[in-house]
């Protein structure tokens, strides 16, 4: 059990059998006896064993040893895999959240609109000499005036977005 303990850590390690004898200044053939279950290490070994492998002299006497691998790369593939598939995830929610405010915005330009062509600018013929209707009337006035020259550019600019933003097939 020793021997198989010591060639299990050993290679869990990633050590040779020669850089594991110039650890303990013995010879490789020693290392290799040990492992063949030839020969055994004295107490003073043992101790100098459990040093080098950073573990207690039990691990090397009784407990039964799995080998582990140093990178377990399929391990590594999945988490990453899962990973890349949560940001791919994010992306697109993303993606369609801004494409689908794009098209609330061109509704919404186009909704105004039509309620400005209908009511064809009533606050015109207001009377301006009532001091009510005459604020109402150049509010109404100051916005049409705004929209009517910054949404056409915002109405392209969305549609632009909405033709970047859709999920191509």
């Amino acid at each position: 059990m020793l021997n198989e303990n010591i060639k299990a850590i050993r290679k869990s390690r990633g050590l040779s059998q020669e850089e594991l004898a110039i650890k303990l200044s013995v010879v490789r053939q020693t290392i290799s006896k040990w492992e063949q279950g030839l020969s055994v290490p004295d107490a003073d070994m043992l101790i100098s064993i459990a040093e080098v492998f950073e573990m207690p002299v039990s691990t090397l006497l009784g407990e039964t040893v799995v080998e582990t691998r140093v990178d377990d790369l399929k391990a590594i593939s999945e988490k990453l895999e899962v990973i890349n598939q949560q940001l791919a995830n994010r992306k697109a929610t993303k993606q369609k959240v801004i494409h689908w405010l794009f098209i609330s915005l061109c509704a919404v330009i186009a909704a105004v609109f039509a309620v400005i062509i209908v009511l064809n600018s009533p606050y015109l013929g207001w009377d301006y000499n009532d001091p009510e209707t005459a604020v109402v009337g150049v509010v109404f006035h100051a916005f049409e005036w705004l929209f009517v020259r910054i949404a056409p550019p915002a109405l392209l600019g969305a549609i632009v977005g909405i033709c970047l933003t859709r999920k191509k097939m």
